[in-house]
């Protein structure tokens, strides 16, 4: 039989424990502003663990996947107004990472108020 150390743990014999809801709320706000793949996957694990940051960041994200493709239609406007959309979506990005509520600028507000539906 081989030698084994006395300060050796088993790993499998310790008990699991859950990580923090926080963790996980801002990991499904971050996951949200990755394509609309990423959204529909935050939003099955907001279905799983409710928080308020990640349903707060599922509209901002959504919002910002709904503008940025009715823009992307509209020849050359609508292509240099992306440019806005981009800079708003790292703006979300990070507040979403930092864990913090920060509505994205100028229609950050609207998107809170007419995407209420994502509860």
């Amino acid at each position: 039989m081989p030698h084994i150390p006395q300060d050796y743990e088993n790993v499998f014999d310790k008990e699991l424990t859950l990580v923090e809801p926080s963790k996980i709320a801002v990991l499904v706000a971050v996951t949200s502003y990755f394509t609309l793949v990423g959204w529909i996957i935050a939003m099955l694990a907001n279905d799983k663990y409710k928080s308020d940051l990640a349903r707060f960041h599922l509209r901002q994200s959504i919002g910002l996947i709904i503008t940025g493709a009715i823009l992307s239609l509209i020849p050359l406007i609508g292509w240099l107004l992306n440019i806005a959309i981009i800079i708003a979506w790292v703006t979300g990005l990070y507040y979403a990472i930092q864990g913090q509520e920060h509505k994205v600028p100028l229609v950050g507000d609207f998107y809170q108020k007419h995407l209420d539906f994502i509860e």
